[in-house]
């Protein structure tokens, strides 16, 4: 009997899987997969679409098997793409709330697509021990799940939306073997709406890979010159609070004049207003991505919708200290628990906040020490892997 064969096996389900795929939860399921396809004892596999775009769920990659990082990859083609009407089908099943019916919902879920029958196939065929749905919101998770619900790990990649309201939702989250969430926030969040308590849990977390990459060439290959900026890292985005940040800083310039600066560092998906202070570099490589962190007064975190925010955990993990959108309750919680960030809940909060970082070095640097703690402390990759697999061979085995 070879390795493989008495390696626990674990196969992860996501609707896009690649370094090339801009989205936190996809993101996530690859380092956690890739990380733990390196321990002793494991097989480590993935199921996923042909898609890269989550707005049009077009096959961008070939169909088949192929291998990334020690995974396994899987991907079958789409058949049900994004629909022209899906964001109207979204306010239909929002505003009526409890009264949606169950087809109402599927057809809502079939809408937003990724809807893609040899990945639904293949899961209910898979041989793997554990299986690992993220997240809870689209198809694959929705159709997949219940197929293997005896040895289904959800995680949930959950905040606080409306979508999650959603009934449907109830029997997915219902149906897991067990749930992995990415921070603490989050698991209260989905103990309190879903009646889960009681089922195998654990709060993972994810590890930092600390890349290389110097200040002065970032700024060179964005064309940023040496004034101080704050940076705002990932996908620009309104629903992400992108231009909620732009309007406000914008503001912020007219009532504080000087060379302080915005960028905007990610993929566009919503164009930012323009302004003579706001920097869109569009999607930038990990050299480049490092050393605008490196270099930046702080780390801007507009979003209210987070379930851990790796972007958070990078800048803290190179001293970069934060300042983190009060409404969202996992930065707001990991700002007061590393004491690595500061936090504003409207603009008046953001103005005092931005004066105070700018103004202290002192207070840049103390922040930043306290962040990187923080992460050394509870996020580190050997721990973080520890605990999962941990949990996976515990799930695995109770089937």
């Amino acid at each position: 009997m070879n390795i493989e064969d008495q390696a626990m096996k674990l196969a992860v389900v996501t609707p896009r899987y690649g370094r090339e795929v801009a989205g936190g939860a996809e993101t996530a399921a690859r380092l956690l997969a890739t990380r733990l396809a390196t321990r002793p004892g494991f097989a480590v596999s993935a199921l996923t679409t042909c898609a890269l775009d989550a707005t049009t769920w077009d096959d961008q990659y070939p169909s088949g098997t192929t291998e990334l990082d020690g995974v396994q990859v899987h991907r079958f083609p789409v058949k049900g793409r994004r629909a022209a009407d899906f964001d109207a089908s979204t306010d239909l099943v929002v505003r009526r709330g409890r009264r949606v019916t169950e087809a109402q919902q599927r057809e809502w879920i079939n809408k937003q697509g990724p809807v893609a029958p040899g990945l639904i196939d293949a899961i209910a065929q898979c041989d793997a021990d554990a299986i690992a749905f993220h997240p809870f919101l689209y198809h694959p998770t929705v159709a997949g799940l219940p197929r293997v619900a005896d040895r289904a790990v959800l995680h949930p990649a959950a905040h606080d939306e409306p979508i999650l309201k959603l009934p449907l939702y109830r029997s997915v989250f219902g149906a897991a073997a067990g749930l992995a969430y990415w921070s603490d926030p989050e698991r209260r969040l989905v103990e309190g709406r879903f009646a889960v308590a009681s089922k195998p849990a654990v709060v993972v977390g994810l590890g930092v890979d600390v890349g290389e990459g110097r200040t002065t060439a970032a700024r060179n290959a964005i064309g940023l010159d040496d004034r101080p900026y704050l940076i705002c890292l990932g996908r620009v985005d309104d629903g992400k609070g992108a231009r909620l940040l732009a309007e406000c800083f914008a503001r912020y310039k007219s009532r504080r004049p000087g060379p302080l600066q915005l960028v905007f560092a990610g993929p566009v998906i919503n164009e930012p207003p323009v302004h003579p202070d706001i920097v869109t570099a569009g999607a930038v490589d990990e050299a480049v991505k490092w050393g605008l962190l490196r270099g930046a007064y702080a780390l801007v975190s507009a979003s209210a919708f987070e379930s851990f925010s790796i972007v958070l955990m990078e800048a803290w993990s190179v001293g970069t200290p934060a300042l983190v959108n009060s409404r969202c309750e996992v930065t707001r919680d990991h700002a007061l628990r590393s004491g690595g960030g500061l936090a504003f809940g409207n603009y008046a909060e953001l103005e005092v906040e931005i004066d105070r970082l700018a103004g202290s070095a002192t207070l840049r640097a103390a922040l930043g020490r306290a962040g990187k703690a923080y992460v050394d402390r509870h996020y580190t990759w050997s721990d973080v892997i520890d605990r999962y697999s941990d949990f996976v061979r515990r799930v695995g085995t109770r089937r």
